[in-house]
């Protein structure tokens, strides 16, 4: 399906956000560029970019430039389609739709073994309450098309938690479905022309600042045990929880979309590849009240036992803001294992960090062979952060021996305008965080008296300013992260 692109940055001027100012993004590119050109762009040995086919042969193969959205290898084209009309769907905004929804996946179910099948949502305002998804599917949103998610919290229905967290992330026992979900699934499109899903989160949000919330809240789009789902073209609203959550999954492509949330809005993380492999996220802007993209593994001893770990994820392209988190965030929840990610071509502004590393005693885990490249930021309090001990743990259960292993991390090219602090790293008393590498980063007009803080961590720093801690010493011409 030929599809115009969307404009990639849409902004919203409703949320209040200060924008950068083109001189400092010209700045920082002018620098980014000046210092690539006087760096290998070898990748650090043992660090991998996902292969562009699961079934190869060959080992993966490093592409700085290119696109990772072959992660998603499409199947048949679809060989019907449906309209949300046909089913019953009114799309004035007040009527609900849930049951037409529910009827047109459980109709075109049956069209999964013979072609597949597309239900079209056209220009309108479209309530509905949560629905699933079906396989070799399409959901098309037309241009002006919004699906409203319902305000009645018994059409968000409960289910069961996922075992790698062992029980709701904010509440003990089941959680609120997401209003957009699927679960063990296979070749799903989920794109538009410029489509939106607005979530209408703030009843959710409330519930949170009120402490009235009895279960956790649901996600605007989650997909479980699923391969080969691509996300496309589409706006995300309001989202009461994370807003797009693959878990469990392979083969997954988010690309071109724009997720916004007011800046206060608990917890509404971008994207959240968690448990998933060969995930791909390019090109999007994102304004939220937390990550701008998080990957997760899974929650103490349950993401322990499970041991599904997140791995092969390129992230790329991505720019936004959001006031009291991060731009790329690893965890807290790693509990599974984190490996061979790589990060390019980060803008964030306006933010609590730019890349920042979260662990905990409880969370065992590892997350190693980490590459983040080519990162700007402008006013960012701390602008690389490794933390620990949130205290943040699923029951009383968990091991408080189980600590994380951190191997590999390697971070160049990052430029900063108006950064509040120099990068803090903080390692936990006991384990490993070693093979940490910096080189060719920048962070501006610090304070003289702002200093890195580092503690239990071990690496190489070059090209560094301000100076680096003592921890990250250099090794000289045979250094294995200058010549990396």
């Amino acid at each position: 399906m030929n599809v115009p692109e969307r404009p990639w940055l849409l902004r919203k001027p409703w949320l209040g956000v200060t924008r950068p100012s083109w001189v400092m993004i010209l700045i920082a590119i002018t620098l980014l560029g000046l210092s690539w050109l006087q760096m290998s762009p070898t990748r650090p040995a043992g660090v991998a970019t996902p292969p562009v086919s699961e079934d190869a042969g060959t080992g993966p193969v490093d592409h700085p430039s290119s696109s990772c959205s072959g992660f998603y290898r499409p199947g048949r084209s679809r060989r019907t389609t449906f309209s949300i009309e046909q089913f019953g769907g009114v799309g004035d905004g007040t009527t609900s739709n849930t049951d037409a929804f529910r009827r047109a996946v459980e109709h075109l179910k049956a069209l999964g073994d013979k072609g597949g099948s597309q239900l079209t949502v056209p220009r309108g305002r479209w309530l509905t309450g949560s629905f699933n998804l079906t396989s070799n599917f399409t959901l098309y949103l037309e241009e002006g098309a919004i699906i409203l998610g319902s305000q009645d919290p018994n059409e968000w229905p409960l289910i069961e938690p996922l075992p790698s967290y062992g029980r709701g992330r904010e509440r003990l026992g089941a959680r609120h479905i997401s209003l957009i979900h699927g679960d063990g699934l296979s070749d799903v499109v989920i794109m538009g022309h410029n489509g939106s899903i607005d979530g209408r989160g703030r009843m959710w949000w409330e519930q949170w600042w009120n402490r009235t919330l009895k279960h956790t809240r649901g996600h605007l789009l989650e997909l479980v045990n699923s391969h080969n789902i691509l996300i496309s073209n589409l706006t995300f609203i309001n989202s009461p929880f994370w807003t797009i959550h693959p878990v469990y999954c392979s083969n997954v492509v988010v690309k071109n979309v724009t997720i916004l949330a007011p800046l206060n809005a608990p917890n509404t993380d971008g994207i959240d590849p968690d448990s998933s492999s060969n995930v791909c996220i390019e090109d999007c802007y994102i304004e939220s009240g937390d990550d701008l993209v998080a990957v997760k593994s899974g929650w103490d001893q349950y993401g322990i036992a499970m041991a599904h770990p997140s791995s092969n994820i390129v992230v790329r392209r991505v720019s936004g803001t959001t006031p009291t988190c991060s731009g790329i965030g690893f965890g807290s929840e790693m509990s599974g294992g984190i490996s061979n990610v790589l990060v390019e071509d980060l803008h964030v502004w306006n933010s609590a960090a730019a890349v920042r590393l979260k662990t905990d005693r409880g969370r065992g885990g590892y997350i190693s062979n980490i590459t983040i490249a080519n990162v700007a930021m402008e006013r960012v309090k701390i602008p690389i952060r490794f933390s620990r001990g949130s205290n943040d743990h699923a029951d009383e259960g968990y091991d408080p021996k189980a600590l994380p292993r951190i191997n590999g991390v390697y971070i160049k090219n990052v430029v900063g305008i108006d950064v509040g602090k120099a990068p803090i790293l903080e390692g936990m008393e006991g384990t490993i965080y070693e093979k940490i590498c910096f080189r060719n980063v920048s962070l501006g007009r610090i304070s003289p008296e702002a200093r890195w803080h580092c503690e239990f961590v071990a690496g190489e720093a070059y090209d560094v300013s301000p100076m680096p801690c003592r921890e990250l010493k250099n090794n000289g011409s045979s250094s294995w992260c200058r010549n990396s």
